[in-house]
């Protein structure tokens, strides 16, 4: 979902930002109650989101001198292919030096998952399929998360959840609950990556959008949510699909009982990636 509010904005640009990106655009005051325009902005998101994102916003965090603010929120809800079995998940120690012993809801179930082993870095790569061509990827590493992380680039992650390297086997997982919410002031990383210009009011030009006064964006804000449960991040009904065999050939154990990485993909488009070091 995106957002942003300027000054007489364009009937066909407000109709491409909706068209192309299903995104609002709104024109707002911020010089006389931006407080009101913060409220306004925030309840946009957490109504898009399903209530799951609140309060991107807090209170003084935008300036009444701001002339546009850019909002991107990712909510993500899926639907395991495999749900979990909540009968089946146990409180377990995570070991983590940021929560030592922390008990944590730890699913478990045992099926056909795709698997590999990777030896530099040491680690176990598994991946759990949700509903609609998406896959999780947990990389769970034999000892360090740090060994994984030295040597993390985008061609890296690409060559390590590569479906075609991955072997179908029965696999008994353990993984933990887990919720990651954050947020993100990206300003100073699109500016590290040589976008400058947007956010300078003397050199901006973003004619095509507005008329009436020079435009820049003031603020970039992204804020992310991801909830992983026995049955992903919406409640859904066992299916067919779900039944388990009752004589299982040997099989490997996937236990992420210490800090690991994931991501999120369709294809070959990433669209979530993140740590877990203290679910």
């Amino acid at each position: 979902m995106n957002s942003f509010s300027a000054p007489e904005i364009f009937t066909d640009y407000i109709e491409c930002a909706k068209k192309l990106y299903n995104a609002k655009v709104e024109r707002v005051d911020f010089t006389n109650d931006v407080e009101d325009t913060r409220y306004k902005i925030n309840k946009w998101i957490e109504n898009e989101t399903r209530g799951k994102i609140r309060d991107v916003f807090h209170e003084g965090t935008i300036s009444s001198s701001a002339v546009m603010v850019l909002v991107n929120a990712v909510y993500f809800k899926g639907k395991w292919e495999s749900a979990f079995t909540k009968s089946q998940t146990q409180n377990c120690h995570f070991r983590s030096p940021k929560c030592p012993g922390k008990a944590v809801a730890m699913m478990h179930q045992e099926r056909k998952f795709n698997l590999s082993v990777i030896k530099d870095p040491s680690m176990q790569v598994l991946e759990l399929r949700y509903h609609g061509g998406i896959s999780v990827y947990i990389m769970l590493p034999d000892n360090d998360l740090s060994q994984i992380e030295s040597k993390l680039t985008f061609q890296n992650l690409m060559d390590w959840t590569n479906p075609r390297k991955m072997k179908s086997q029965y696999v008994e997982v353990f993984l933990p609950q887990f919720k990651i919410e954050k947020n993100y002031e990206i300003k100073q990383y699109l500016e590290a990556l040589g976008l400058r210009d947007i956010f300078d009011e003397s050199r901006a030009d973003l004619s095509g959008i507005a008329a009436g006064g020079r435009l820049y964006v003031s603020k970039l804000m992204h804020k992310s949510y991801i909830e992983v449960t026995e049955e992903g991040t919406e409640a859904t009904a066992v299916t067919g699909s779900n039944v388990v065999e009752k004589q299982l050939p040997e099989s490997s154990v996937f236990r992420a009982d210490h800090p690991f990485l994931f991501i999120i993909r369709k294809d070959d488009i990433i669209l979530f990636s993140g740590k877990v070091s203290c679910p």
